[in-house]
């Protein structure tokens, strides 16, 4: 059995979330303890926080933010942030980014404040 998994991101169907438009690798490994996210952000994603998942994000072109709990880190290409579970967070900008959710991606552990809940439904994730 191989130790390891390879993956392109570009063989991986893109997938409409929050945050914008996403590849998803690993999250169909069932041993994998974490997963690892291309992520294009959209103008205007949704805050979103999680209770059992730390995110890092590592920012590979163009300039924006994360707002973090309220507040606006600016990031550029190379800029890592690492966000702990109950973080509310989002990207500003037109962001091409790495998102490594730690443990791997998880539907269930998305949270939203009512305000961002529209019609009786949470944004996809």
């Amino acid at each position: 059995m191989k130790r390891y998994h390879h993956v392109d991101f570009t063989d991986l169907p893109p997938i409409e979330c929050c945050c914008g438009t996403t590849r998803r690798a690993f999250v169909d490994q069932p041993d994998a303890p974490a997963s690892a996210h291309y992520l294009e952000v959209r103008d205007e994603p949704t805050t979103h926080y999680h209770k059992k998942t730390t995110e890092i994000y590592l920012v590979l072109e163009g300039e924006g933010h994360l707002e973090l709990d309220g507040e606006l880190i600016p990031v550029k290409p190379l800029s890592a942030v690492m966000i702990k579970p109950g973080c509310r967070h989002r990207a500003i900008g037109k962001l091409k980014v790495i998102n490594l959710p730690i443990p791997k991606h998880d539907d269930d552990d998305f949270f939203y404040d009512e305000a961002d809940v529209r019609d009786g439904e949470s944004p996809v994730h």
